[in-house]
């Protein structure tokens, strides 16, 4: 059985792990307002997604907020990866930490949003970002 979660990581952290995923969708949190075509799990390793990326950070560093969905023992592994931060489960009403706040602040997150929140204002940039139950 697979379920979703939102992590922040980076572009490389993400690759590295990709080819465990069902699927999984992310935005670029050091562009704002950008999103690479084609980003997901089915291109893992493409420098296609790449070039949405601030030329300034090296490659691979890109910071991503990303949508996975993916087995129950991939989610338990990523939560004790310290390069993935997990968000708090959509319908929880537990706000996201500081540091996930302010990196998706550029997008319209506000202080004391929840996870729900951020997925409803990052799905006006990606729509399959938007919390789904089905």
């Amino acid at each position: 059985m697979t379920g979703k979660a939102y992590y922040i990581t980076t572009l490389a952290d993400w690759q590295r792990h990709a080819a465990r995923f069902a699927t999984s969708h992310f935005i670029v949190l050091d562009a704002p307002g950008v999103f690479p075509v084609g980003a997901q799990h089915a291109v893992p390793g493409s420098d296609a997604c790449l070039d949405a990326s601030d030329p300034s950070v090296p490659p691979g560093a890109t910071k991503i907020l990303v949508l996975i969905e993916a087995d129950e023992g991939v989610h338990l592994s990523l939560e004790d990866e310290p390069a993935f931060e997990p968000l708090p489960h959509p319908l929880a009403q537990r706000p996201i930490s500081d540091a996930a706040q302010a990196a998706l602040a550029p997008h319209g997150v506000a202080l004391g949003a929840t996870t729900f929140d951020a997925a409803e204002a990052l799905a006006r940039i990606h729509p399959l970002l938007k919390h789904r139950v089905f």
